[in-house]
């Protein structure tokens, strides 16, 4: 099952999207937090615009070198345990929103990421029970100021500026996600191609280990590392990024 948020010009909804289909089935209220029930009214998926399908209440857990293959293109080894960073529920952005390049950066780094969003509580849980804490799939995009992360001590003018996590295009619901394709493209030209199965630390342990840190809340998103490919997206440039099973989109790079 596939979940949209979306707007026709008025609050935003939520809708699923049938296999095969091209209508939005619309929901009552929010499925993170109410059970799914359905309006009765379909709406053409064209026809909509599709947004962020979760807005963090929380917060956004990136891990960092999560895949051997991009600790090497940055020149690092795979760490011991897993590098955590915080993203700002401000940094959330959907399709096709602008990706704004902050003052102090002249272009950014694409990062493709199979993104995990939270369904209820979780603290201290162990990885054989992590995936009972998951209520869906979406796709990211690590937006990074790479200059400004290597400049700094800690990652946050790097990776915490406003639309440095754009997400989408859907919330997929009971998807097995050990080995699904992660891509990027800018102007069309593929630059990432990997596969959730080169993640040093499975979803479950990442789950594990983050709550162990952090108490993880309803619609907190995890993002899960970005494989091999990484690369600058300059201002008037496009950025698409892609996980399989879940869905592909993208944003424009402008400059603020």
């Amino acid at each position: 099952m596939r979940i949209a948020r979306f707007t026709t010009g008025d609050s935003p909804r939520y809708g699923i999207l049938e296999d095969g289909s091209t209508d939005l089935v619309v929901l009552k209220g929010d499925p993170l937090f109410m059970p799914v029930t359905t309006t009765g009214e379909r709406v053409e998926l064209d026809s909509v615009r599709l947004l962020s399908p979760v807005i963090p209440r929380s917060k956004v857990v990136g891990v960092g070198r999560n895949y051997a293959e991009h600790a090497a293109e940055m020149g690092n080894e795979v760490p011991d345990e897993p590098i955590l960073f915080l993203k700002p529920n401000t940094s959330v952005t959907g399709p096709d929103d602008p990706i704004v390049v902050p003052g102090y950066a002249e272009e950014v780094d694409h990062e493709a990421e199979l993104a995990v969003v939270i369904s209820r509580m979780a603290k201290n849980v162990p990885v054989d029970k992590a995936l009972d804490h998951v209520f869906g799939y979406t796709v990211a995009n690590d937006v990074t100021a790479r200059a400004a992360q290597r400049a700094d001590v800690t990652w946050t003018r790097g990776k915490a500026f406003d639309t440095s996590c754009p997400t989408g295009p859907f919330l997929t619901v009971d998807l097995d996600v050990s080995d699904l394709a992660v891509r990027a493209w800018v102007d069309g030209e593929l630059r990432q191609d990997g596969r959730t199965s080169q993640m040093v630390r499975s979803v479950p342990e990442l789950i594990a280990y983050v709550s162990t840190v952090f108490t993880l809340l309803p619609g907190d998103i995890i993002l899960t590392g970005t494989p091999a490919g990484v690369g600058p997206v300059r201002p008037g440039q496009r950025v698409e990024v892609e996980v399989e099973g879940i869905g592909r989109f993208g944003n424009t790079v402008v400059k603020r």
